[in-house]
């Protein structure tokens, strides 16, 4: 049972919401204005796409170091340093002189960036009783769901009236009142050890293996040798940082913990989760806009009723988690996700956008009702001591695998569009509902929740 008079709850909780949701809104607030960027440093548009995909580089890397440094520093020390570093990168992306500067400025807020997140999962687990975790997890979800799904959207707001730059300069206050709360409002939770020493070469295997990993699955649309090379190194490298991991006495990341039945199941279904929740993000403004002809607008409208639909849901599974469990969440959200992306099978430049917009909002629905819960079942089946370990690795497999699934479906895609770009969407969305029912398997493969300790 958490010690829940010893902490300001609220407190803790608002800064790290606040911290993660600029954090991951960075992720998709530059999209809409990459031609604006373009236009400013005269750069190409595959250059101007480093300014996101390194960004994710550099945040699925810093993950997995997470469980070291939580162990290693206060948490007011880790909460500054993450808020810092996040604030100072959006300062320097704010005065930019010239893309590389940019490119530089968006790598430090890259490196607060994947702090943030593990950091208040584990602090939240800690200090929060074990029958209040979904509900916090359901209010952490709201964040973690629906900022970047609303990125694009404000971004088109700010850039349809304003610069490029004032998307950093909104963001920077925001990151200077929350140094300002962490230095008076974050309590120190746990008891991190001076004495622990990083293991460097657990950490060159991890950045290396995890960053050729990210790299090549980014890289496949254009150059599909060099992205399943850097694939296939990235998993060899991968592969010795998991033997060495296994050999050490204390290691980085402690992989034991994928002994644990359930652990697994709920981390592959949340990262399978994750490949649906932003996979149909990823194509469906293209096609509203170039197969459909219709506006930028009108094709961001399409998608915020589902991104308002999974935040609103997030709330309600966490509640649901702490009385029913996961697995009957996990079994109903896996099937409400296969069954709303039949009608896509259809799809045609006349498919009607209501519909195309009623069945987003079904399949949100449906992945809020598993993410939420299943990340706070795999959290809560571990032992405390664990739980760094279990943080970051959820986080580091839901970032490498959603990347690597959402790369593979745009392959497919691209594959099948050689007739017809809706011939290829129709491949597309046909994998998303294989996903669902290989999901919905795996959720009736688990144990009833709360009743693994």
């Amino acid at each position: 049972m958490a010690d829940t008079k010893s902490y300001h709850i609220k407190t803790i909780l608002i800064i790290f919401m606040l911290g993660a949701f600029i954090s991951i809104l960075n992720q998709t607030l530059l999209f809409t204005a990459f031609p604006d960027i373009m236009a400013t440093f005269g750069v190409s548009n595959n250059t101007v796409q480093w300014l996101t995909t390194a960004y994710m580089l550099v945040n699925g890397v810093w993950i997995p170091v997470t469980a070291f440094l939580i162990s290693r520093f206060t948490t007011r020390q880790l909460t500054l340093f993450a808020v810092g570093t996040f604030t100072l990168g959006t300062l320097l992306s704010a005065i930019a002189v010239n893309f590389s500067m940019l490119l530089i400025s968006r790598l430090i807020q890259a490196i607060g960036a994947g702090i943030i997140i593990p950091l208040m999962q584990v602090v939240m687990f800690t200090i929060v009783r074990k029958d209040q975790h979904g509900t916090v997890m359901g209010i952490i979800g709201l964040t973690t769901g629906f900022a970047p799904l609303i990125g694009p959207t404000i971004a088109g707001f700010i850039i349809s009236k304003l610069s490029w730059r004032f998307l950093f300069w909104l963001v920077f206050p925001i990151g200077v009142g929350l140094i300002i709360a962490t230095i008076f409002g974050m309590q120190n939770v746990g008891h991190p050890s001076p004495d622990n020493k990083l293991d460097y070469r657990s950490v060159t295997y991890s950045t290396v293996g995890f960053g050729l990993l990210l790299y090549g699955t980014g890289s496949l649309g254009q150059n599909k040798q060099l992205g399943l090379i850097a694939i296939v190194s990235g998993l060899i490298v991968i592969a010795s940082f998991i033997y060495r991991q296994m050999k050490l006495t204390k290691p980085m990341l402690d992989f034991h913990i994928f002994k644990n039945r359930q652990f697994t199941l709920s981390l592959i279904l949340v990262v399978l989760s994750f490949v649906t929740l932003i996979g149909p993000q990823a194509i469906i403004p293209t096609l509203v806009q170039s197969a459909m002809h219709h506006t930028a607008l009108t094709s961001a409208l399409v998608l915020l009723p589902g991104a308002l639909a999974s935040g609103l849901t997030s709330l309600v599974a966490g509640k649901l988690y702490d009385h029913v469990g996961g697995k009957i969440l996990g079994i109903i959200g896996s099937l409400t996700v296969a069954i709303s992306m039949i009608p896509f099978l259809f799809l045609t430049a006349h498919t009607s956008l209501l519909l195309m917009t009623f069945c987003l909002i079904l399949k949100m629905i449906g992945n809020s009702l598993v993410m939420t819960p299943l990340t706070t079942e795999a959290l809560n089946v571990l032992p405390a001591a664990l739980l760094k370990h279990g943080t970051a690795m959820v986080n580091t497999f839901r970032q490498v695998g959603g990347s690597i699934g959402t790369s593979l479906l745009v392959v497919i895609q691209a594959f099948f569009s050689t007739t017809s770009q809706f011939t290829g969407a129709r491949a597309f969305f046909a994998s998303i509902i294989i996903i669902g029912f290989i999901r919905f398997v795996i959720a009736l493969m688990l144990k009833p929740s709360n009743t693994t300790d």
